[in-house]
């Protein structure tokens, strides 16, 4: 299923509107407009009871940015997301810029690199982990924190169970009491508890607030960038369009958020009962947003298994919808766009080599993908 869950998520749209997985005891709701429509509803499709696939960490999430509706949630984001807003990272653009243009022609000067380690990682793991403002230790340990987030958030299998020891690292060390101490002077972390010396947020929520930090700066944006690349050398033709036109970037980027969602979806609590089509959700249930199956619906995208740069799919369901949009999603759109504009001047072709999953119980993307450039 997690290797090729494409054909799964077809069958699914196919059966009906929401469709209840007994294994899981969780409906699953996988056709666009009925995800992005439950997106929307944040009332009756709640984020506050958890939006895990598992009880345990429904429980202990409850209250953070991810698990919390309006009010609370408003509040929380508006302090996260400050540093993430358009006109905030245009003081930071032109450092992201820069440095995309002096990786670029390293790694082009080589003719060879891995696409996720050498490429995708190397903004977020450098520019990005120093703006959250952690020592190295903090630092080093991201990349594994942010995947062990996701992880947590699907069913509690092996996977998510291992998961859980490093969410108690990053948990410890993030409240730890001198962690305001160790934070950069002036980073995204000093500005979370800044905010609580205003009064705008409650101290004991500023090590939960860092974690928000995680995966719109890490793990998303980083299997998006791989994920690019890797369509990129499966389709040369799109690769020449853009290079032609870098009018086509935007475009080239939602659509390869839509074909492979990094996401692939998160749960809701049914607040009373939903009808999603013909099926009534009774309330207290769970339901499976999955926005990677939205994202490939044959309702709304014409020939939606093919990549093709020229289709406007800005209203893709990559980043969520709704209240909960992701936050990063001008900083992950940022550091694409910042890469791929040095990449048309600098590669002609992108030889690919077989890639290798990296197996999450909520994201989908590459642990490695070689690639030769001419």
């Amino acid at each position: 299923m997690l290797r090729d869950p494409y054909p799964h998520y077809r069958a699914l749209r196919d059966l009906g509107a929401a469709v209840f997985l007994p294994q899981n005891g969780l409906y699953a709701i996988s056709r666009f407009e009925d995800v992005r429509a439950a997106l929307r509803n944040a009332a009756l499709f709640s984020s506050a009871q958890g939006v895990a696939a598992n009880d345990q960490v429904n429980e202990m999430s409850r209250g953070t940015t991810l698990a919390s509706d309006a009010p609370l949630h408003d509040r929380l984001r508006a302090i996260i997301a400050a540093p993430l807003l358009p006109r905030a990272l245009e003081d930071i653009g032109p450092q992201i810029r820069s440095e995309a243009r002096r990786l670029v022609d390293d790694l082009v000067g080589r003719g060879q690199f891995d696409a996720v380690t050498d490429l995708a990682q190397h903004l977020p793991l450098t520019i990005v982990s120093k703006l959250v403002g952690l020592e190295d230790y903090g630092r080093g340990s991201m990349l594994r924190w942010a995947s062990a987030t996701f992880n947590v958030l699907g069913t509690m299998n092996p996977r998510g169970c291992a998961a859980m020891t490093e969410v108690r690292e990053m948990r410890s060390y993030l409240g730890g009491p001198d962690i305001r101490e160790r934070l950069r002077p002036g980073s995204w972390g000093e500005r979370i508890f800044e905010a609580a010396d205003r009064g705008e947020v409650e101290p004991e929520r500023c090590p939960v607030l860092m974690r928000d930090y995680l995966g719109p700066s890490l793990d998303t944006t980083i299997f998006a960038t791989a994920n690019l690349i890797l369509l990129f050398g499966q389709h040369p033709e799109q690769w020449d369009l853009v290079r032609r036109d870098p009018g086509l970037i935007p475009n080239a980027i939602n659509e390869a958020l839509r074909l492979e969602s990094p996401i692939r979806g998160f749960t809701r609590h049914i607040s009373a009962d939903a009808g999603i089509g013909d099926v009534t959700i009774p309330a207290g249930s769970r339901a499976l947003l999955l926005y990677a199956s939205a994202n490939r619906d044959e309702r709304k995208w014409q020939n939606p298994e093919s990549f093709d740069v020229r289709r406007r799919a800005s209203d893709h369901l990559g980043f969520g919808n709704g209240t909960h949009m992701c936050a990063g999603l001008h900083l992950a759109r940022l550091e694409m766009t910042a890469l791929l504009e040095v990449l048309i001047e600098k590669v002609e072709r992108f030889e690919i080599g077989a890639p290798v999953l990296a197996l999450n119980n909520v994201l989908r993307g590459l642990a490695s993908l070689p690639v030769r450039v001419r």
